[in-house]
């Protein structure tokens, strides 16, 4: 088991920039992938970025560009910092451990709102 705790979302405006953080309760090394996902009210949660345990990165179209993913494996933290935010960016954003085996494990969400 393995707790995600998410941080960072808030209100912000168009061109503005945020950076989450997701702390794992354990080591992140023995995930394959982490991954920041988002939703909004309605909608299927979407993959926005993806991390892989080598480094290895992969981004939504919609984000590329403008957002980073990284990890810090001595501190078990990901990030996801967020530049030139558009109101379509307005959305609940989870952390995702996806392990080599068994269920991915999903944080709590933090709400990220950009407003006009």
């Amino acid at each position: 088991q393995v707790q995600l705790v998410e941080s960072g979302g808030g209100s912000v405006q168009v061109g503005g920039s945020l950076r989450l953080s997701c702390v794992a309760s354990g080591s992140i090394n023995r995930f394959n992938t982490m991954a920041w996902y988002r939703q909004t009210p309605g909608k299927q949660r979407n993959s926005v970025a993806r991390i892989t345990s080598s480094g290895n990165v992969n981004y939504a179209d919609s984000v590329k560009g403008r957002f980073t993913i990284s990890r810090d494996n001595a501190k078990n933290t990901i990030y996801l910092q967020m530049n030139s935010l558009k109101p379509e960016d307005t959305a609940v954003y989870y952390c995702v451990a996806v392990p080599p085996l068994g269920t991915d494990y999903w944080g709590q969400g933090t709400q990220v709102t950009v407003s006009s």
